[in-house]
């Protein structure tokens, strides 16, 4: 069977093979030095890579513009915006995880995929059928302040201004490339607010103490290492037990899980070592005693539906028990992965520590996130902070009888499964 689309450049066909799936293939024609045409063909892929025709004209619309890089900007040929982002994601968007040797530009997973959606779902429709020099800066600016979600709400402050950052980051491509005659980004000059709208939910102390008495073993270490380390949900799940030294009570983060896809973290300063307080620490020791998947390369929460090879979904556990939980505890916020940092975040400000501390035990990458920049920060002055918030929120428990770490729980010579044992 065979089927193709004619473009003013070249065209793609839909070729049949004795076995295996169809395949894509784009033919085209150029010049060589002495200016003789030659006839080329480059397969794009199969129909299982490129299911649909207009899939695989989009894979054809970035390559064609490599293609003809330098005789488009020769000649000044038109680019749509539509190029443009095909473009894009073939060369900057490409949804496969960052390896652990990728380059600063490299973007992360969660990243790539935010930016497809943006991609797809507004900036595309919107202006995909213009020339890349035909979008003005105020008709973004119009654009954006009528924005609306597919449920038809307005569309939030903060969810507007990453909607401009990733077209600015779009034409930044175009400048790049050499394909925008001045060289100046239409989208610097768009002004758009990010402030909240409504101010995320943190939990009091009695409440975050309220909600680890409802919850299990397992939940109740997620939720105690997220609002003790200020983890990430992507980082949570993405631990191995070599990431976990018992011995330094420290953490190494070096990976995130999203949507299943193992990636690197979003920063630099994402991958710095966490503290770990002695009384998760504990509990993580026990966890790992009761765990069926236990060796270096495993994952802490492993999921059993998928035989340890892959962690466990932290929506599902999210919705599945700690929400629940927070309802029978009489908790009536929203709850969510974030709810944890952010009232670590809240203690931590609270307490009256240094701003810088609060910036490296956030991780976060720049200062202004947090505050102002100050001196760095020493690691007993990252580990008091850390202590004072999990002295807050973590119940008193019972001095232990013993240091070793398997004699932890006094109870544990009568038999009782780890997994049962109530721990706080």
């Amino acid at each position: 069977m065979f089927g193709r689309t004619r473009y003013q450049q070249g065209s793609l066909q839909r070729v049949e093979r004795k076995t295996g799936p169809d395949c894509w293939v784009f033919r085209w024609r150029d010049a060589d030095g002495q200016g003789i045409r030659h006839r080329r063909k480059l397969v794009v892929g199969t129909v299982a890579d490129y299911p649909t025709a207009s899939s695989a004209e989009a894979a054809v619309a970035a390559l064609r513009m490599n293609i003809n890089v330098e005789v488009s900007r020769a000649a000044g040929q038109p680019i749509s915006v539509r190029d443009l982002i095909a473009h894009y994601k073939e060369m900057e968007l490409k949804l496969e995880a960052a390896g652990d040797d990728a380059g600063e530009s490299e973007k992360a997973f969660s990243t790539k995929q935010t930016y497809r959606v943006f991609l797809d779902r507004w900036i595309e429709p919107r202006w995909g059928h213009l020339r890349i020099q035909d979008v003005r800066t105020v008709a973004v600016e119009a654009w954006l302040k009528q924005l609306t979600l597919a449920d038809g709400r307005r569309m939030a402050p903060g969810t507007k201004a990453k909607a401009r950052n990733i077209m600015h980051a779009l034409f930044n491509h175009a400048i790049r490339y050499e394909w925008l005659a001045q060289n100046v980004n239409p989208i610097t000059r768009v002004r758009q607010s990010a402030k909240r709208v409504r101010i995320p939910d943190i939990l009091e102390v009695g409440e975050f103490q309220s909600l680890l008495q409802e919850l299990a073993l397992r939940e109740r270490l997620l939720v105690a290492l997220d609002a003790t380390t200020g983890l990430r949900r992507s980082e949570l799940i993405g631990l191995k037990w070599s990431d976990v030294d018992f011995d330094s009570l420290t953490i190494s983060v070096t990976r995130s899980v999203v949507s299943g896809v193992v990636g690197v973290c979003k920063t630099e300063a994402s991958r710095k070592p966490v503290p770990l307080v002695s009384a998760v620490a504990e509990d993580l020791w026990l966890w790992k005693q009761a765990a069926l998947y236990k060796r270096p390369e495993d994952w802490v929460f492993a999921s059993l539906k998928m035989k340890g090879t892959k962690p466990m979904r932290p929506g599902m556990i999210l919705k599945r028990y700690i929400q629940p939980a927070a309802q029978r505890a009489g908790i009536h916020k929203r709850i969510g992965w974030h709810t944890f940092r952010h009232t670590y975040s809240t203690l931590l400000k609270a307490n009256g520590e240094d701003v810088k501390v609060v910036q490296e035990l956030l991780r976060h990458a720049n200062i202004k996130i947090t505050m102002d920049t100050y001196t760095q920060a020493l690691s007993p002055a990252k580990r008091d902070a850390q202590r004072r918030v999990a002295t807050m929120i973590l119940p008193e428990r019972k001095a232990l009888p013993s240091p070793n770490w398997t004699l932890l729980d006094p109870r544990a010579s009568a038999g009782q499964p780890v997994s049962d044992r109530k721990i706080w």
